[in-house]
Parts: C-alpha cells; sequence; structure tokens
C-alpha cells in the first residue's frame, strides 16, 4: 500500500435512456469512466463507481404505449438489458439505479424545495407547443426544426447537436412534431423555471476554478457571455415523471431529475453498505465527485447541475470530465453501413476486451472524437496485446515448468532492469491520473517491446539444448514473468478479464498497484494457458453483417404494429415532408386492355386532364378492361417512369388487397381529373 491516505472519490457515467440498446457510441464513456474508476482502487482508495437508467420522459412513455406495456414494465426491462450489456464489457458499476425510484424522488423533492424557498423558483405562464393531433404538450426532444442560432436543419427543441447551443422549442424556426408530424400549435400554460441568472457570479467563479477541461471551459465563458436565461423545469401531463410538489399536473422535466439520479444511486448503495452519504455530498466534503459525460450534454452538467447543487446547500463536482464521440472508419456511426454496432452485437463476435484495449490506447484527455478503425484496431490488439504482452508469459512458462519444476528461479538476474520497470509504475500512474490513457499504454507497450527484446536476445530456447545451462535458462524466463508481471499490473484497470486470468497463471493474490513493489522469487505458477487470441478479420465482418442484420429486424419491429392489423404490418414511417413530395391526381381511365404476355398487368391509359399517361397494374385477376374504362382512380402523378418488359409505365395507381381481392381506389363522382388529392 501507498504511504499517502486512501482517497475518497465518488464517480458517476452519464444516465443511459431508457428507452433503446447500448452501442458502441456509449461504450466509450463507460470503458473510459471504468479503467480510470479501477485504476484509483488499484491504488488503495476509497472509490465508488455508481450510475442508473434515466427512466423519464415522453419518449419513454409513448414507446412503453407503442408496446402496449406500462412504462414501468419497459424501464425495468431496458435496465435489465442495459445491465447484461455493461457487464459484457467488464463494466464494474458498484450500483446501477434508476431514476424512477423512491431515492431520486425525495432528492429531487429537497433540491426543488430548498431552491423554491430561497427564491430560485419562478413561476410563469408560456406559450408552449401542443400536438393537436396526438393531443399532448410536446416536449422538447420531440419538437424539430432548424436551430436559431446557427440555421443547423433537423434540430430538436431544447439544444442544437451542431452548436450546442440550448433555447425554447418557441425560437426553433418551422417547428414540427417529431411525433406526428403535425405543426405544433401554441397554447399557453404556467409553467415553473430555475433561475440561473442567480448564480451567474458564482458559475464564473467556478467555471474558471479548474472544474472543467480548457476546451469546455472556453465553450461555457462563450454560453456565459451570451447571457444565463431562467430555465424551463416543468412539463405539463400527460408525463412520466416525478410530479412536482403542491403542482398538481405539473412534472419535473427529466434533465431536472436525470443528474439527481447521481446523488439517488448513491444513496441507495449508502444505504445498502453503510456508507456516509454526506461525508461527500455536504457543502464543506473533502471527498472527490467526477462526473463523465460526452461534450453534448455540457450545458446540462457544467452550468445548470453546480448551480442547482450550489443553490440547494450541496457540495459541486470536483470536476466534470467531457469526452468525444465515436466515429468508426473516419465516419459518423452507420446503420446501413452495418457501423452502428450494438454493445451486445459486437460481444458476439468479438472479445471485448480487445475494444477496451483499443478505447484505452487512443484515449485522451481532450474532448476529440475517437476513431475506431476497424483495420487499425485488428492490427493493434494483435500486436500488442497478443504479440507483445502475452508472447512473454508463452515463452518462457515452459521453460519453468519444464526446468523449474513450475517454481521461479530463488534470485534475480536482471535486478535493475526490474526496478526500471517499478519504477515506470509512476509515470503510468500519473497518465491514468490525468485521462490520458492513450500515453499510458504507450509506456506499457515500451516497457513490453524491452522485455520482448531481452528475452529474444538471451535466446533461453538455444541456451535449453546446451547442457549444464539449465539454471541460466530458468533464470531468464523468470526474469520474463517478473517483468510480464508488472505488466499486468499496469494493464489491469484495462483489461481486467485478462489480468484476472494472468493472476491465477501467476498464483498471486492481488495485482494491486503497489503489488508490483515485491518480485516474485521462488514463485510457484500455473500450467500457462492462452490469455487472449488473435483478432479474426472474418469476425469483425461477421459483426458487421449482424449489425446491418439488426437493422432489418428493428425495422420489421417498427412495421409489425399489434392487434387488428398484425397480419398487414405497417410499412417503416416517414417524414411528414417526404409525404408531401408524393403528387396523387384524380385520373379518368380512358383506355383499358391486356397486356400480352403478362398474367397480372393491365395497361391504362389516364386522363389527368389535359395529359395523358400510360401505366401497367397488377390489378388483371380483379378486373375486366371494359369494366373499367371512364371510372375514376387516383394516381401517384410524379413517379419517375420506369422500363418494363411491356413498355414504359408512367406513373402508379392506388389499390387496397387482402386475401379476397384487389379494390381500386375510386374517389368521389364529382371529382375531376387532374385535381390534387390532398
Amino acid at each position: 500500500m501507498s504511504n499517502t491516505a486512501p482517497r475518497k472519490i465518488l464517480v458517476t457515467s452519464a444516465l443511459p435512456y431508457a428507452n433503446g440498446a447500448i452501442h458502441l457510441g456509449h461504450l466509450l464513456e463507460y470503458i473510459q469512466t471504468d479503467i480510470w474508476v479501477r485504476f484509483q482502487k488499484s491504488r488503495g482508495h476509497d472509490c465508488h463507481y455508481v450510475c442508473a437508467d434515466d427512466a423519464h420522459g415522453t419518449a419513454i412513455m409513448l414507446r412503453a404505449e407503442l408496446e402496449g406495456i406500462t412504462p414501468e414494465a419497459l424501464i425495468d426491462r431496458v435496465s435489465r438489458d442495459h445491465q447484461a450489456d455493461f457487464a459484457l464489457f467488464g463494466v464494474g458499476f458498484d450500483n446501477y439505479h434508476s431514476t424512477h425510484s423512491e431515492e431520486n424522488r425525495y432528492f429531487s423533492e429537497l433540491i426543488y424545495t430548498r431552491l423554491r424557498e430561497k427564491g430560485h423558483i419562478a413561476t410563469r405562464d408560456i406559450e408552449q407547443m401542443y400536438d393537436p393531433e396526438k393531443g399532448l404538450f410536446l416536449a422538447d426532444r420531440f419538437i424539430k426544426g432548424t436551430c436559431p442560432k446557427c440555421r443547423t436543419d433537423d434540430q430538436y427543441g431544447d439544444n442544437c447537436e451542431a452548436c450546442g447551443a440550448t433555447y425554447t422549442p418557441a425560437e426553433l424556426i418551422d417547428p414540427v412534431s417529431a411525433i406526428s408530424g403535425a405543426t405544433p400549435e401554441v397554447r399557453s400554460s404556467t409553467h415553473y423555471f430555475f433561475k440561473l441568472p442567480d448564480f451567474a457570479d458564482f458559475m464564473h467563479e467556478w467555471i474558471n476554478d479548474g472544474h472543467v477541461q480548457p476546451q469546455i471551459r472556453n465553450k461555457l465563458l462563450e454560453w456565459f457571455e451570451s447571457g444565463f436565461n431562467e430555465w424551463d423545469i416543468s412539463r405539463d401531463a400527460p408525463y412520466f415523471g416525478f410530479e412536482i410538489p403542491d403542482a398538481p399536473g405539473k412534472y419535473f422535466y427529466v434533465w431536472l431529475d436525470a443528474p439527481i439520479g447521481y446523488l439517488a444511486s448513491f444513496k441507495n448503495l449508502c444505504d445498502r453498505e453503510g456508507i456516509d452519504f454526506d461525508a461527500y455530498w455536504k457543502r464543506d466534503s473533502e471527498a472527490e465527485v467526477y462526473h463523465f459525460i460526452g461534450k453534448d450534454i455540457v450545458y446540462f452538467h457544467a452550468l445548470f447541475w453546480p448551480a442547482m447543487l450550489h443553490g440547494a446547500g450541496m457540495r459541486t463536482p470536483t470536476a466534470v470530465n467531457c469526452h468525444g464521440f465515436v466515429t468508426v472508419n473516419g465516419a459518423k456511426m452507420s446503420k446501413s453501413r452495418g457501423t452502428f454496432i450494438k454493445a451486445a452485437t459486437y460481444a458476439e463476435h468479438l472479445n471485448p476486451e480487445y475494444l477496451r484495449y483499443y478505447f484505452a490506447a487512443k484515449l485522451t484527455a481532450g474532448v476529440d472524437d475517437l476513431d475506431l478503425n476497424l483495420e487499425d484496431f485488428a492490427q493493434r490488439v494483435n500486436s500488442d496485446l497478443v504479440g507483445k504482452v502475452v508472447n512473454i508469459a508463452s515463452r518462457c512458462a515452459g521453460f519453468i515448468k519444464k526446468l523449474g519444476g513450475g517454481k521461479l528461479s530463488a534470485h534475480c538476474a536482471e535486478p535493475q532492469r526490474l526496478a526500471r520497470f517499478i519504477a515506470a509504475g509512476d509515470e503510468i500512474a500519473e497518465h491514468y491520473e490525468a485521462r490520458e490513457f492513450g500515453r499510458a499504454m504507450r509506456r506499457i507497450m515500451e516497457l513490453a517491446d524491452e522485455a520482448n527484446t531481452y528475452i529474444a536476445e538471451a535466446e533461453p530456447w538455444v541456451l535449453a539444448k546446451q547442457e549444464g545451462r539449465e539454471q541460466e535458462v530458468l533464470d531468464i524466463c523468470s526474469v520474463g514473468i517478473n517483468l510480464f508481471r508488472q505488466l499486468m499490473v499496469y494493464l489491469a484497470p484495462v483489461v481486467p478479464s485478462m489480468a484476472e486470468d494472468a493472476r491465477q497463471f501467476m498464483k498471486l493474490e492481488t495485482l494491486a498497484w503497489d503489488s508490483r513493489q515485491d518480485l516474485l522469487l521462488d514463485h510457484e505458477i500455473a500450467k500457462f494457458k492462452p490469455l487472449m487470441t488473435r483478432v479474426e478479420t472474418d469476425r469483425i465482418d461477421a459483426m458487421i453483417e449482424a449489425s446491418k442484420e439488426d437493422l432489418v429486424e428493428e425495422q420489421k419491429l417498427k412495421e409489425t404494429p399489434k392487434g387488428p392489423l398484425a397480419d398487414d404490418p405497417i410499412a417503416p414511417q416517414i417524414a411528414f415532408d417526404d409525404f408531401t413530395k408524393v403528387d396523387l391526381r384524380i385520373a379518368r381511365i380512358a383506355k383499358a386492355e391486356y397486356v400480352e404476355g403478362a398474367d397480372k398487368l393491365l395497361r391504362l391509359t389516364l386522363d389527368i386532364g389535359g395529359e395523358t399517361r400510360n401505366v401497367f397494374a397488377g390489378i388483371r385477376s380483379a378486373y375486366a378492361p371494359e369494366a373499367l374504362e371512364g371510372h375514376l382512380t387516383v394516381m401517384v402523378a410524379n413517379l419517375a417512369p420506369r422500363k418494363m418488359r411491356f413498355g414504359v409505365s408512367e406513373g402508379m395507381v392506388l389499390a387496397a388487397g387482402d386475401d379476397d381481392g384487389i379494390y381500386l381506389l375510386e374517389p368521389h363522382s364529382g371529382a375531376q381529373p387532374g385535381q390534387r388529392v390532398r
């Protein structure tokens, strides 16, 4: 153990939303956090890692409604799935909870009440977006439009993913409901606001006091200089969440109680394990609190959250650590290309610790995006973990078993080399502490190169063939195992499963950071088993194909409704703008005739008001040509011409069909050819 007193550290990752599967983009954050936590625990610090599902909001309410289940049933199922995915990737939460919990209700009401009593809550009537088709007020994330700040299209109603600005839905340009596609109506409603401007001086000091990275500080100061607005923290019923005290029909906005979920999850852990909650969250606490988040949610975590905590008389975070996004092969993750990869899909094809190491090898303390280049991924894992680290143990173990009866030499043949490897742990620890994981991995691999060079130059396999040099071989290979042990201590936070297998192979009680100080002399080891296999490119290809299949299954799920439509599933949803591109026109069937050589087609000559179109329609089984002439129907007039074996079809007529027959769509007799269908 170190001579320094253990630190008290609480660490959180952002709460995944309880409305979908974990994918590789999510995993970057949880792997980064988990590595840092494992490092702190390895150093002997009192470190707790908590998280929870973000379980409130309109999205969850609507998803549950679509599936025909309660929101509670939905979030319980998704929580189980999330925790299973995280476990596959070795993410070791000390507690995983839910924002839909009594602890979260308690702290949400406590913080709100304290803020209200101190005059930091305001109420006023606002004009709010209302979906007239769905019959509910629209949460910000269910309104889309053009950002009023940077003019980027297709942005949500609360913040812009392009420039990071926050705003109210009413400020969006050309807003539409993301639920129904309807143009929202503006209706008046009383709302509750957190008076963020009350904390301007405090936040300016907090931002400049080293709690965020320099890049994030600069962005926060830009927002600061443009002025703070009061933050709308309420939503109208119907809404899945916590009702605001003394405000019937008004609910806490999901972004108010989501970060409070950190407190709730930790309190749940404290109650279970007898930890002093206040020792971490009282204002004068000497404990450390770290949040790991994506750069897209900085505004909430680095402005609203510390201001709320300060206003409620609680401590603020020691640091908010932001990371960038994940790209794959240099581009945004894509479902159609198979690079939008779910955690479970990856784990079916590849060892999760490959990804943990690759992310670690590329992670810095900055907020730049991280590219998962799949070719580089395979090469780096194979070269570093298999070709360098595991290779040391596999080269040496057999000789120790054969020449030493499974025991290492009783003395160290390379004390200075071992001393350098041990001393390197201080530099590597500094890199871990600073979240410069890439630098730590490079230093570890430099040591691995040195170890391999030592063994290669000593050539124990050559010496083993020479009579009387058995002890020399044993000495060399014992040094190799000692060097391997050092490397596994340093890598254990990154590849915990591989490290555990290595610990068992070396018959060690622990791979804690300070355990590296003791040399392994006259120490028994177990029979060596492969600790990691090479990445096979065919497994990567299979993962990509499986991810494309995931997309197909998702589409099938969306296409398959519950109830009477189940036998004739609805096609995937399209945007309202896509629908308006379809030009539907009334057409009179001027002529209908059989198509020679076609069993299903009729050729229709359609009059659409001063213009005729030639259309082939698969309705021969239902209609005789002469019965159609003179009748009105509806056609898609702007469909691109399609060349067929029998000629060119210049549009499409609309028909309905089932097992009993095909029915051509016929408008009212008063309709006129060429009229547009609206």
